[in-house]
């Protein structure tokens, strides 16, 4: 590596939310949050908007947790006009590959900051929810763990349904494979607002309402079940749970603001938050 490189390396500024473009893809933008410890060796955790696209309001309603907890933070755009389908991970001529645009964003972001992306961690809200959980199945030894929130619908752990309704494979996504003994290793935590049980804006078709339920509240439930009831038929222990936000309804502001989002999301991903020591150094709490 020259001296050029070596100097560009771990060279983001920290303790600010920063907008970056892709550099083997100009087009693609993501906001990436290094914390004030920097970022080598630290853990690396993406969040993926809904269809509001608001990444820059997730990055920064997240950057003080992980200031917190000492973590990266990448929180990548998916622009309707190039990843419509982003929710499904991309299928074949519905849009770029989400999963795969995610993976070069991670590499870059461990370039830059020398943060660890052996196994990342994940956060999605609504339709990121839906990209989030199908991420962790189609490609379970890459994440550490998962929390989601207010996902519209789920991928079950069904080998007799095609994806995006179950794991059998499907003619528009033939390189991704899902193994239901690595993906029911990643612990993933589901939360879903108490009062998130709208129909706007909510897939609503018989087959669907037949497998998941009618309102979000169900269909997390079902899947949080199916996917405990899944783990015990292989011999694993369940790692798949589920939590209610007291008072929320579908809308991460309101959840951030009054139904703890942020604090539930990083406990449940990082456990006990860093502290920061006298002369610079961390540990934990």
């Amino acid at each position: 590596m020259s001296s050029a490189q070596l100097k560009r390396k771990w060279s983001l500024r920290t303790e600010r939310v920063l907008r970056r473009v892709l550099q083997a893809d100009p087009g693609q933008e993501y906001f990436v949050y290094v914390p004030s410890t920097g970022g080598h060796g630290a853990p690396l955790l993406v969040t993926v908007h809904g269809i509001s696209r608001n990444a820059r309001e997730q990055a920064k309603r997240f950057a003080s947790y992980s200031e917190k907890f000492g973590v990266v933070l990448v929180s990548p755009h998916f622009p309707a006009e190039r990843f419509g389908d982003y929710q499904r991970l991309g299928r074949e001529g519905r849009g770029t590959r989400a999963d795969v645009t995610l993976d070069s964003i991670v590499e870059e972001v461990a370039w830059l900051t020398g943060a660890s992306a052996t196994q990342i961690y994940l956060f999605g809200y609504s339709g990121g929810a839906q990209f989030v959980h199908r991420y962790a199945m189609a490609h379970p030894q890459q994440v550490a763990g998962v929390a989601v929130a207010g996902a519209g619908w789920y991928t079950f752990p069904d080998a007799r349904q095609r994806f995006p309704y179950g794991i059998r494979r499907s003619k528009h996504l033939t390189s991704v494979r899902f193994d239901p003994e690595e993906f029911l290793r990643v612990p993933m935590t589901v939360f879903v607002g108490e009062n998130d049980t709208t129909l706007e804006g909510l897939r609503q078709t018989e087959r669907v309402n037949r497998q998941q339920g009618t309102t979000r509240v169900e269909r997390a439930q079902n899947w949080v079940g199916a996917m405990r009831e899944a783990a015990a038929a292989y011999g694993l222990d369940p790692l798949v749970s589920y939590e209610q936000l007291e008072g929320g309804a579908h809308s991460f502001e309101e959840l951030m603001e009054h139904g703890q989002l942020g604090d539930r999301v990083f406990a449940a991903l990082f456990g006990p938050p860093f502290i920061h020591a006298e002369g610079g150094g961390n540990g934990k709490q």
